[in-house]
């Protein structure tokens, strides 16, 4: 299991969706895909992804009133979306951009570029994900090399040590539910007991303590977990 990030691709046109899909994957992304509007919202609170690729012209509810829906709500208003649109009048873009995209693709488009600008909005809010290096208070964790450090000392970590590790040093401060953890670092498709997710917190305490320094994590009671 791997904390790859998920993009949702929404696009009605069917070979775009799968020209879409097939190099996302090929990058080593989860992909999910929607059809229409509809069912474009109901993912996004189903499987809560990491990233929106939004076509504005979608039959039923648009693009546009997608991402203004996804941007209204707490739970996902800072889920970067990249709206794709055959409109290339400055309007267009500016409505896109002031309904809450974070980034307007023109169609025709290079995959290339696309691709790319994913990484560039995953770098901003999940930049593990792309090979960028952690820093929080003394503790370094390199995503590339599997490496953490605290104070320049190594720390011995398990595979899911270092993935729950990761997860909060992309968002210091942050609380996390139990629930949200065994998505984020178990994958929707295991079941494992809540409990387990305290067993492994225990763990990764004890190895960023291995060789002294205080405690980083806080148990918020009755909430969950979360990183200073």
């Amino acid at each position: 299991m791997s904390t790859q990030p998920t993009v949702l691709v929404v696009e009605d046109e069917a070979a775009q969706r799968d020209v879409l899909s097939y190099n996302l994957e090929a990058e080593g992304f989860r992909v999910l895909r929607a059809e229409t509007g509809d069912e474009a919202l109901l993912m996004v609170a189903e499987n809560a992804p990491d990233i929106i690729v939004l076509d504005w012209m979608l039959p039923g509810v648009s693009g546009i009133e997608v991402c203004r829906q996804v941007k209204a709500r707490p739970a996902t208003r800072n889920t970067p979306i990249i709206m794709l649109s055959a409109r290339s009048e400055e309007v267009d873009r500016v409505r896109g951009l002031e309904t809450g995209a974070d980034d307007y693709v023109v169609k025709p488009y290079s995959v290339v570029e696309l691709m790319a600008r994913v990484r560039a909005q995953l770098r901003r809010t999940r930049p593990a994900s792309v090979g960028e290096r952690l820093e929080y208070d003394g503790i370094v964790l390199d995503s590339e090399t599997h490496k953490v450090t605290r104070d320049g000392t190594p720390l011995k970590l398990g595979p899911t040590e270092f993935r729950l590790l990761t997860t909060f040093m992309e968002k210091p401060g942050r609380v996390w539910t139990r629930e949200q953890l065994l998505d984020r670092v178990w994958g929707r498709d295991i079941y494992v007991d809540t409990r387990t997710v305290d067993v492994h917190i225990g763990r990764l305490r004890k190895a960023l303590c291995q060789h002294g320094g205080d405690d980083p994590l806080r148990t918020v009671r009755g909430a969950g977990y979360a990183l200073g």
